[in-house]
């Protein structure tokens, strides 16, 4: 990623609040256990203090069981983040390599592997995981991490596949070989080189869907597991109670709103920048 390209990303308002929102979630996440206000599973008065609305000393209220919402909230920035990048990054590292040999081999092997592409692209993700999850109980986050890694890897794998295909056809590459470059030389240091920016692309979009699917299944109750705090569990601690306890759904539920369409914005910001023919007005 050229300093030129990310000048064009933040010339544009929208990314550079997008870049701003972003790199405050990631400092938060970092500080959280010196910018908390309290221990985010300390239970100091669960007679006394709980359900209680927002106010100065607990800025987004305390759950039922006298947690304050604000700590878990910035500690389950840690959680929520870590999973979303950390699978986005695994998925990148998978379908990055499976595109790139698909394309690069072609012919038989090529059609073979992306058939295979195409019949776990019919398994809508959701559905697996829910199986999966719901089988296996209880989890840590790092296979949680595994399981959101393993099954996001499909759709880069064919984007990746796409840029070999078209990269291998410059002339460039076809001047290397020419010279008698191997097979894995003109992979490894003339191709992959010249895909990079459309993958980090891939991965900024991907890390908010990841965050908001570790979300879904974390109400659901099948993906972190309390009392480690995640955005998802903490909206799910209000249980049925959500009309009543509204602030502790919906102080959650507005970083997780929040942290998405910042990744998302500023994905939608490098992807223009990559290619400014997708929109020649801005």
């Amino acid at each position: 990623m050229s300093d030129r390209l990310w000048q064009r990303v933040l010339r544009l308002p929208s990314a550079r609040i997008a870049a701003t929102v972003v790199a405050v979630l990631l400092l938060t996440a970092i500080f959280a256990p010196w910018i908390s206000p309290y221990d985010p599973s300390a239970q100091p008065d669960i007679v006394g203090l709980k359900s209680q609305p927002p106010s100065l000393a607990h800025p987004f209220g305390t759950d039922v069981f006298s947690r304050d919402v604000l700590s878990r909230v910035i500690h389950g920035s840690r959680v929520s983040l870590t999973v979303g990048m950390l699978a986005m990054l695994l998925a990148i590292a998978i379908g990055t390599s499976y595109g790139a040999i698909a394309g690069f081999a072609g012919g038989k092997v090529d059609n073979a592997m992306m058939r295979l592409i195409d019949a776990l692209m019919a398994i809508p993700r959701i559905l697996l995981l829910l199986v999966v999850l719901a089988l296996w109980g209880r989890i840590h986050v790092a296979l949680l991490i595994a399981l959101l890694g393993l099954t996001g890897w499909f759709g880069v794998s064919r984007l990746v596949r796409a840029q070999v295909l078209a990269v291998g056809k410059q002339e460039f590459v076809i001047s290397a070989r020419a010279l008698g470059a191997r097979d894995a030389r003109v992979l490894l240091r003339h191709i992959l080189p010249n895909i990079v920016s459309p993958v980090v692309v891939a991965a900024t979009l991907g890390i908010g869907n990841v965050i908001l699917l570790e979300a879904g299944l974390s109400y659901l109750g099948i993906g972190v597991q309390p009392p480690q705090a995640s955005w998802g569990n903490i909206i799910q601690d209000a249980g049925g109670q959500i009309t009543q306890l509204w602030w502790v759904s919906l102080f959650p539920g507005l970083v997780i709103l929040t942290t998405v369409m910042a990744f998302n914005t500023l994905g939608d910001a490098l992807r223009d920048a990559i290619d400014p023919r997708a929109h020649p007005g801005r």
